[in-house]
């Protein structure tokens, strides 16, 4: 959880852990969230997503670009109304093939969603029209900006990493941190410090029971 979720090195959680009695190495750390990372995501993912039928009002696509071995590769990823990550996918180029690639995934796994705001890239166009849900498109200067936004968390984590050298690490990784992201995000300046301490104390606990199983 340390390591996913907060922007911290290896080496960073090592001290951490240090200080708290609890020898280990930095490899042991990698070596823990490589192999019990994927299996949470995927626990949490299908906890919050079964019958979340909101998640289809309205969703953001956006996509950044990151670089691994020096060589410029794309992150799309899908987020709905409320901040909530839906879909992460690695590309090398972003033209209507990655585009529609990116769609059929996140369709076939959360379902048609009634709103699908965009930026201006033609390929999001071009790969709706082949779905056939054009219609549903919407661009605006300033709509996207809660995709864009999600784009931070992940951005911080990235400089603590200095970067992937693979393709599919990348992926994995950020499939992984979208979820832990989705779980820990409570969103604080939308509640009261009262409920905002109940919401972190529930996502905790259902952590350590993810972690008890």
């Amino acid at each position: 959880m340390m390591y996913i979720h907060f922007p911290l090195s290896l080496r960073n959680v090592e001290d951490l852990l240090h200080e708290r009695g609890v020898e280990v190495s930095h490899e042991t750390v990698r070596f823990w969230w490589h192999r019990f990372g994927p299996l949470f995501a995927s626990e949490i993912r299908k906890r919050r997503f079964e019958g979340m039928r909101s998640s289809r009002w309205r969703w953001h696509l956006d996509e950044v670009f990151v670089k691994i071995n020096g060589e410029r590769h794309y992150l799309w990823r899908a987020v709905d109304h409320e901040g909530e990550v839906l879909e992460s996918f690695v590309t090398k180029t972003r033209d209507k093939k990655a585009a529609l690639k990116f769609l059929k995934k996140s369709l076939k796994r959360h379902g048609r969603a009634e709103e699908i705001v965009t930026d201006r890239l033609r390929s999001y166009g071009a790969a709706l029209d082949d779905l056939g849900i054009r219609d549903r498109q919407e661009t605006g200067r300033w709509a996207n900006n809660r995709a864009e936004n999600s784009h931070q968390p992940f951005r911080r984590r990235e400089r603590a990493m200095r970067r992937f050298r693979r393709m599919r690490t990348l992926q994995l990784f950020a499939a992984v941190h979208a979820s832990v992201h989705n779980l820990f995000n409570q969103e604080r300046n939308l509640s009261s410090r009262t409920i905002f301490k109940q919401n972190r104390a529930a996502a905790l606990d259902e952590w350590r029971g993810l972690c008890a199983e």
